[in-house]
């Protein structure tokens, strides 16, 4: 028995007890064909498959950053490899990654930390790969992925809790997702709004069958999105509301958290003709629930029912509202139903920030406007997927898709100008066409008709950072993050940026250090350490940079940057060209 420091990384098939009640020779011989092919792979990655549990493979590596890389490499091989055989029933793996010191005998590796690797990879979604802390502190400037925090994790055998992190194979998006954070922010929290507060809790699926949970998120994505359009309530963020998802809370540890006085939550279950919907709204100070409700209607009448749960949860509130702010509830309806369901569907999609995600939400979005043409938020939603096309090049023509972004944004306006999404999408575009006064006149607009929304005061205060107006997009933000306290990197990206404009050096370092996904901010840290005469440190995370963006422009990038005062442009190439881009 000896003792070895490494990183270990436990993998295993996703259903693989149905897999091989299904087929269980077509099974076996398709994964112990894989495993063959990753044994041999693991080597160059400086690891050895150390033992192969059934469905499940064991491995150790000497480094984090070889055990990570491997892990996304095996999820791309068992993708081909299902692509390639034509699989209608894929075999998926979900992984785990633990950096410490290991047992090694002639039996195989053994040990706390080998366990740890195992319980990560029981929790971890399928096709990720889940790594504790020990693990991230060592890839996070290395490799650039998309890391998501998911706060301390109980595992099952494990004495402390493990804080661990979602890895995703691409970066971009990542930047765009709802996440907890390391430190969180107290500042945001400890100060309840004058106004009514409010958070509404994903709704759960009752039954367990996750083909309905579309029609779940879609009421409680509707309801958020109903209830922000009210100036005088106080809705947390659809994003933050979500990471509650798969958490039982009671509603009123949920409200501590969010630091809101009242909860909305409620269920959802279908039949082959029908969904019944429950639905409850609690004042967590008294701990008391103030309405709920139960609604059984046949499935035809989903667009109906989810307006009358709005209306009855804006009804238990009436106290709270003008009566004259009701009408901000009117939406217009899609004349086909089945367009909506296809809109539920995209919204399933889009949040996940991913090129796959992207593309079947795009698709679902389509679908709705062909079924009805005239549907405002079908189109706003398009607009919204060929936005994330055009910023991540996630097609083969961004331009192209910029300007369909344009055409869609205005093609919603056109069909509801009381919906809020064109008018942000439109926004978008227009900033980085670098037409300012028509992008800050549309985010303003579109403020104007949901002043609830967190991604939208962040995006308008980009805009106003691009145009110049700094300070006031810093309050902006500051609104966005107490809406949204769970909220995405690219919040603290655009912070940085207007801390930047403003020659706050020191702000800019402290805004970007608290990103979860550390290799997108690296350019802003680099100029900022390099403004205030700290070569050494600037250069350093310069070459950090080039290693994680080899193909970076600095000329195309700042052709790119959407500045109205070309001081504020020539003022961040002068950073990074100290620092040595």
């Amino acid at each position: 028995m000896r003792q070895k420091l490494g990183a270990v990384m436990f993998a295993d098939v996703v259903g693989y007890s149905k897999l091989m009640s299904e087929n269980e020779m077509d099974t076996y011989n398709a994964l112990k064909s894989l495993i063959s092919q990753l044994e041999s792979i693991c080597k160059s990655y400086e690891g050895d498959v150390v033992e192969v549990r059934g469905d499940g493979i064991l491995a150790l590596f000497e480094t984090a950053t070889s055990a990570v890389e491997f892990s996304i490499e095996l999820h791309r091989i068992a993708a081909q490899h299902n692509q390639t055989h034509g699989r209608t029933h894929p075999i998926r793996f979900r992984a785990g990654v633990h950096l410490g010191e290991v047992l090694i005998d002639e039996r195989g590796i053994h040990g706390d930390n080998v366990n740890i690797a195992a319980r990560l990879q029981e929790i971890a979604d399928p096709e990720r790969v889940y790594v504790s802390s020990a693990v991230y502190d060592q890839i996070r400037n290395r490799l650039r992925y998309g890391y998501e925090f998911l706060g301390p994790k109980q595992l099952k055998n494990i004495m402390s809790p493990v804080a661990t992190y979602c890895v995703r194979s691409e970066v971009e998006g990542a930047t765009m997702a709802a996440t907890l954070r390391t430190d969180p922010q107290p500042d945001l929290l400890m100060q309840r709004p004058d106004t009514p507060s409010v958070a509404v809790l994903p709704f759960s699926i009752a039954g367990q069958d996750e083909n309905d949970s579309w029609i779940a998120e879609g009421l409680t994505d509707d309801i958020i999105m109903n209830l922000s359009k009210f100036r005088n309530l106080f809705i947390i963020a659809r994003n933050s509301s979500f990471l509650f998802k798969a958490q039982s809370l009671p509603p009123q540890e949920a409200a501590r958290r969010l630091n809101v006085r009242y909860i909305a939550r409620g269920s959802v279950r279908r039949s082959s003709s029908r969904i019944r919907i429950a639905a409850e709204l609690v004042d967590a100070q008294s701990e008391r629930t103030i309405w709920g409700e139960r609604f059984d209607r046949k499935i035809d009448d989903i667009f109906d029912i989810l307006d009358e749960v709005t209306e009855c949860i804006v009804a238990a509130m009436a106290v709270m509202i003008e009566a004259h702010e009701k009408q901000r509830m009117v939406q217009s309806i899609p004349s086909d139903l089945q367009a909506y369901g296809s809109v539920l569907q995209g919204q399933q999609h889009i949040f996940k920030y991913t090129r796959v995600d992207n593309q079947k939400a795009q698709s679902f979005y389509q679908t709705a406007l062909q079924q009805d043409g005239g549907y405002a938020r079908a189109a706003a939603a398009l607009s919204r997927t060929m936005n994330l096309d055009w910023r991540y090049s996630w097609t083969e023509d961004p331009n192209g898709a910029l300007d369909m972004a344009l055409s869609l944004a205005q093609r919603a306006i056109d069909l509801d100008p009381t919906d809020a999404r064109g008018f942000g999408e439109l926004g978008y575009v227009q900033l980085y066409r670098k037409e300012h006064e028509a992008a800050l006149q549309s985010y303003r607009r579109a403020l104007a008709l949901n002043p609830n929304d967190a991604d939208m005061h962040s995006d308008f205060a980009d805009a106003l950072a691009h145009s110049g107006d700094n300070e006031t997009a810093i309050n902006h933000l500051q609104q966005a993050m107490r809406l949204n306290p769970y909220f995405p990197d690219q919040y603290l990206w655009h912070l940085g940026g207007a801390y930047y404009n403003l020659r706050r050096y020191e702000d800019v370092i402290a805004s970007v250090n608290k990103m979860n996904n550390p290799t997108e901010g690296q350019r802003m840290l680099a100029a900022s350490y390099a403004q205030m005469g700290d070569t050494e440190m600037a250069r350093s995370i310069a070459e950090k940079h080039r290693e994680a963006h080899p193909n970076f422009s600095l000329d195309r990038w700042s052709r790119v940057l959407p500045d109205k005062l070309e001081d504020d442009t020539q003022h961040f190439v002068e950073g990074l060209r100290k620092a040595g881009f």
